[in-house]
């Protein structure tokens, strides 16, 4: 799975992906994208994204910096730690959330600065790309790449689903993104959003 640590609809696909864990033999791999990147430069975005984007680049730089130094592994909790001060808590964006969050996964505080330096960039343009050129133009996160009939990966933009599927629930999605999944010529089933995000 690819994700922005800013995005609400990421944050409940990952969580709907760790219930599948649960329930269904899986293992989620998380990667990291950037909002913030897909949307530079890009004319007409509503004034209200424009402003909601421009302080996501601090964390997914410390998220890539981290996967960078540390291996993909480490994701998974700094993701989840990162998370849920942003969605839960609703912490402010910005260099004591870093701290907190790299703090209680036991990484080294020095990773809160890649937030302000385009060091790692070109990483997180490697990882965005391999998430998203399989899944097509104009798409974001959540993305997700699934095993396909033949063994080979599927990839999806969504689910977009709002409140997390839990337990067997969660199983019965994963089941269904699978069977999409293996329908040759499937690309979309999609309806208007009628809820926000809900992140709990």
């Amino acid at each position: 799975m690819w994700f922005d640590p800013k995005c609400p609809w990421a944050w409940i696909a990952s969580r709907w992906l760790l219930e599948v864990e649960k329930v269904r033999d899986v293992r989620v791999r998380f990667h990291v994208m950037s909002l913030a990147m897909l949307n530079d430069g890009r004319e007409g975005l509503e004034e209200w994204y424009a402003e909601w984007l421009r302080d996501t680049w601090g964390p997914v730089r410390v998220a890539i910096a981290a996967e960078q130094k540390y291996g993909g592994e480490v994701l998974r909790d700094l993701y989840t730690a990162l998370g849920t001060r942003i969605h839960h808590d609703k912490t402010p964006v910005g260099r004591p959330l870093y701290l907190d969050a790299l703090a209680e996964v036991g990484l080294p505080a020095d990773l809160a600065d890649a937030a302000d330096v385009t060091d790692y960039d070109e990483a997180l343009r490697e990882s965005q790309h391999a998430g998203l050129d399989p899944v097509g133009e104009d798409l974001g996160t959540p993305a997700i790449h699934v095993p396909g009939p033949n063994g080979e990966r599927i990839a999806f933009f969504g689910p977009v689903v709002s409140p997390i599927p839990r337990g067997e629930e969660a199983g019965r999605l994963w089941d269904g993104v699978l069977l999409v999944a293996g329908t040759d010529g499937f690309f979309e089933l999609k309806r208007a959003r009628t809820r926000r995000p809900i992140t709990r």
